[in-house]
């Protein structure tokens, strides 16, 4: 039986080998004259580390990550963030100008700037906004993708903007209903504030499942821009194919090693649990706001707010210093703005911004 990454992948990458640089080939030796680097370290090098190109994908560091997500190493390949693992799948799985994936927005924009730069059609099922929040309608989204067939599916959870949790029952159901006809691709940039489990312990049993997780977030690391895909060994091999060489910087890769460590997962653990209180009490202040006309709950480390008068809310908060995501030019969000959780005073400032916005909303 085949499984859904060979019967999706394009034809034309079936056989394609991808670029073999010159780190690829597992060969040995102590003078290393096949990738024409430089014979000597630039001047500003002061560890003489720079002048040779780094690993494709550098063992250690995917060995530390598989580790923290609870996979083998052979399921999970790094890139630039989880933006390049979203290119990659796209590349992967859409052909040329015929491809189409589905979203569901307002969502993070990534999905949709891919698939429009590839030509790839994109089949937008929007959140419905009830009392239980902004959420994804995962079964019209699978109906969606069979009927339009759509090669790719994408789930964010925690959601961003919106911050739903999806629920692994409801991942399951939609990626068996899709077997063989859809890969279902869930982002999880997000889930260490939700204290809550992944999706990668649905591969076992639905070939069909990519996993997207970053260390921007949680692990604070934004500007390493380090990122990967989970999922099948097959699906790893095809996206690898596509890749380019070298996606990981060797200053990098040593910076994530660090952060990974023992003592500075245990401050992040730290830092997480931090961020949970921080936004209860976040979501509490803006409550009580009259300039507020709507929180939702969040299992992210953001708030998404809708305001009686977001002019002057974005007004006072820059005003105060503070610096916002502005979401009224997506979809459902006209009123609409998006909170970082920040520090206990980043909080108490965005609140006492908000406050003075009190005669104006009145």
């Amino acid at each position: 039986m085949k499984t859904t990454v060979n019967v999706l992948l394009r034809d034309d990458l079936r056989t394609f080998a991808g670029y073999q640089s010159a780190r690829a080939a597992s060969l040995q030796g102590e003078v290393w004259l096949n990738a024409n680097e430089s014979a000597w370290a630039n001047a500003a090098d002061d560890d003489a580390r720079l002048r040779r190109y780094p690993q494709p994908q550098p063992q250690a560091l995917r060995e530390c990550m598989a580790q923290l997500y609870a996979v083998a190493p052979e399921q999970l390949l790094i890139g630039r963030g989880s933006d390049e693992a979203i290119d990659l799948l796209v590349r992967a799985f859409c052909a040329p100008g015929q491809g189409r994936i589905v979203i569901a927005t307002p969502v993070f924009g990534m999905y949709a700037v891919c698939a429009k730069l590839h030509g790839a059609s994109i089949i937008d099922v929007p959140l419905v906004d009830s009392d239980a929040g902004l959420c994804a309608d995962v079964p019209a989204m699978g109906d969606a993708a069979l009927t339009q067939n759509a090669t790719l599916l994408f789930l964010c959870s925690p959601g961003n903007p919106s911050g739903e949790l999806l629920s692994l029952e409801a991942i399951a159901t939609l990626a068996q209903r899709l077997r063989g006809r859809c890969m279902v691709v869930v982002d999880e940039a997000y889930l260490e504030y939700a204290d809550a489990p992944s999706a990668t312990a649905l591969l076992s049993g639905h070939d069909n499942i990519a996993v997207l997780r970053t260390l921007s977030k949680a692990h604070a690391l934004a500007a390493a821009r380090v990122g990967c895909v989970i999922g099948s060994r097959e699906l790893i091999d095809a996206l690898r194919r596509c890749q380019a060489p070298y996606p990981v910087p060797q200053p990098v890769a040593a910076a994530a090693l660090a952060a990974l460590a023992p003592q500075a997962l245990a401050s992040t653990t730290s830092r997480i649990g931090t961020v949970r209180e921080a936004r209860q009490q976040l979501q509490a202040g803006l409550l009580h706001l009259p300039v507020v006309r709507r929180v939702y709950a969040s299992a992210g480390n953001f708030l998404l707010v809708r305001f009686v008068d977001t002019d002057a809310a974005f007004a006072a908060l820059l005003a105060a210093g503070v610096v916002v995501r502005d979401m009224r030019a997506m979809p459902q969000l006209g009123d609409a703005l998006r909170i970082t959780v920040g520090t206990q005073e980043e909080c108490s400032r965005v609140l006492a911004a908000l406050e003075a916005v009190r005669e104006v909303a009145a």
